[in-house]
C-alpha cells in the first residue's frame, strides 16, 4: 500500500470514529491488566460480564490474592480457559506484589514476564493506561494488515514491526483500535462487509464481496 494510501486510510477511519476506545471495561492499570489477560480467547463482551461484580471487590494486585485463586475462580467460571486463567492471574499478582511494590509498570521487557501477558497484552496495556503508542496485533489487527496490504506478514511480530513502520506517525495512537474495530465489525473474518468499508477503493484485498 503506497503512503498517500495509507495517509487516506486513516484519515477516513478518523473521521469516521475520531476518538476509538477500547471495548473492555476497566478502572484502573491493574484491572486492565486482568481484563486484557482474561480477554484471550474470549469475547469483550464475555469478559465484561464476568469483570463486571470482579471490579467491584479488586483493584490492586494485594486484593487479587486476598481473594484467592478458588475465589476469582467463582468471578470468571464463564468465561473460557477460566481455570489455567486464574492461575496466571494470581500468579502475576504476585509478581508484582513481590517485584514492582504493587504497581503495574509501563515497561514491555516487565510486563511480559508476567504470567499469561504476552506482547499482545502488554501492548495493549501500555496503549490504554499510559497513551503509549503501540500497535497491540490481535487476530483482527493481522487479519486487516493481511488483507489490505498494508503490512503483510506471517507472524503476528512481523505484523507489527511492519504496521510501525507503515502508519503514519500522527495516527499512530489511535491506530490499533482502529484496526481492531474495523477487523471485529467490517473486514469480518468469514465474509467481510465490503459494502459498508470506508477504505474499500485503498484495500489490496482480492476477494471482496461487492
Amino acid at each position: 500500500m503506497k503512503k498517500a494510501d495509507r495517509i487516506e486510510f486513516f484519515r477516513r477511519l478518523e473521521e469516521d470514529n475520531p476518538e476509538p476506545k477500547g471495548e473492555l471495561n476497566y478502572t484502573n492499570p491493574y484491572t486492565l491488566l486482568v481484563a486484557v489477560a482474561l480477554s484471550a480467547q474470549a469475547t469483550d463482551v464475555g469478559v465484561n460480564k464476568a469483570t463486571e461484580a470482579l471490579f467491584k471487590v479488586i483493584s490492586t494486585p494485594q486484593e487479587m490474592l486476598d481473594l484467592g485463586e478458588a475465589g476469582l475462580k467463582e468471578y470468571i467460571k464463564t468465561i473460557g480457559l477460566y481455570n489455567s486463567k486464574a492461575k496466571n492471574v494470581i500468579k502475576a499478582a504476585q509478581m508484582l506484589v513481590d517485584n514492582h511494590d504493587g504497581i503495574v509498570p509501563n515497561d514491555q521487557a516487565a510486563l511480559e514476564k508476567l504470567p499469561g501477558v504476552g506482547r499482545k497484552t502488554a501492548n495493549v496495556v501500555r496503549s490504554m493506561a499510559w497513551g503509549v503508542p503501540t500497535i497491540a496485533v490481535d487476530t483482527h489487527v493481522f487479519r486487516v494488515a493481511n488483507r489490505t496490504g498494508m503490512a503483510l506478514g506471517k507472524t503476528v511480530l512481523e505484523v507489527e514491526l511492519k504496521l510501525l513502520k507503515a502508519i503514519p506517525k500522527e495516527y499512530l495512537f489511535h491506530a490499533h483500535h482502529w484496526l481492531i474495530l474495523h477487523g471485529r465489525y467490517i473486514c469480518k473474518a468469514r465474509k467481510p462487509d465490503c459494502a459498508q468499508c470506508k477504505v474499500y477503493d485503498l484495500c489490496n484485498y482480492k476477494a471482496k464481496t461487492v
